[in-house]
């Protein structure tokens, strides 16, 4: 028996002692993996992940078998492959940057919401958006609204015109009306008021997007890959209703749906029922099929 305990303590001789500091350093690295995977599985990255892997493949294959000529053109040639995956990868470098510098560190960890209760969206905000919305869908008239969550807008809405009008749905019909100053671009909606109009969105160079769709669509699925906001989107070919968020798109049945969209994502936000941590993080699995 004294044998066994001393084998067993010889054994756990070779675990090394485990402190506070390294639990925290492997949460950090944990998340930190896990929003690099999640990152490239949401990009083009997944796609050119697999064929990097297939190369480290070939270059263990050739290293195994001692193939030292080709070892010396895969030698010679990483430092240029290196550089053009930067390239290759640039505007998913610049979106990945452009989010990490948009956050509010704070409020990701903390069950609080840091817009100002007066700059709240209300319920009658909801309302007015949605009856917008059905209105502008029933006779066709395309929209792009933008309403802005933790992530400042700020450099959207300089493209654009000052507004700063209190959210009605006779402004926004009138804002998208065809042939009128403002119609053509986005609006950004801020609180419960419509901070600016004729704002320029990027576009999403997302290869699944159906292809039907047209540029005011990939714009609203571009603002939502940069930024946590939620467009409300309205078909002017086919006046559907949809909603883009953290780069994807789904489409909206009827005004019950968005309705009840808008009261889960702002109503219950705005009374600290949901931590910030993990906003963002439970996507909708429906997509559109416009």
């Amino acid at each position: 028996m004294a044998d066994i305990v001393t084998m067993f303590h010889s054994w756990m001789s070779f675990i090394p002692k485990i402190t506070y500091m390294n639990i925290v350093e492997i949460i950090i690295i944990t998340f930190l993996i896990y929003e690099i995977l999640l990152w490239i599985k949401n990009t083009r990255a997944w796609t050119l992940l697999r064929g990097i892997v297939m190369i480290l493949g070939f270059a263990i294959f050739t290293y195994l078998l001692r193939l030292d000529t080709i070892m010396w053109i895969l030698e010679k040639t990483a430092l240029l492959a290196t550089t053009a995956l930067v390239i290759i990868f640039q505007p998913e470098l610049r979106r990945a940057l452009e989010q990490l510098g948009s956050q509010n560190l704070a409020s990701m960890f903390l069950p609080f919401n840091d817009r100002k209760p007066e700059e709240g969206f209300t319920e009658k905000t909801v309302n007015e958006l949605v009856r917008a919305s059905f209105e502008m869908a029933k006779v066709k008239t395309g929209a792009l609204m933008v309403i802005e969550r933790s992530a400042s807008l700020k450099d959207i809405e300089r493209t654009g015109i000052d507004v700063d009008g209190i959210v009605t749905s006779q402004l926004l019909i009138n804002i998208f009306e065809h042939n009128t100053p403002l119609h053509d671009g986005a609006v950004v909606i801020r609180g419960n008021r419509v901070a600016a109009a004729t704002c320029y969105l990027p576009l999403s160079d997302n290869g699944s997007i159906n292809k039907a769709l047209g540029t005011r669509h990939r714009a609203a699925v571009g603002i939502s890959e940069m930024t946590d906001s939620l467009t409300i989107v309205v078909s002017e070919e086919t006046g559907r209703v949809s909603l883009a968020e953290h780069g994807e798109l789904r489409k909206v049945d009827d005004a019950a749906s968005l309705n009840r969209e808008l009261r889960q994502l702002f109503v219950q936000e705005e009374s600290g029922s949901r931590f910030r941590i993990w906003k963002g993080k439970q996507k909708d699995e429906r997509k559109t099929d416009e």
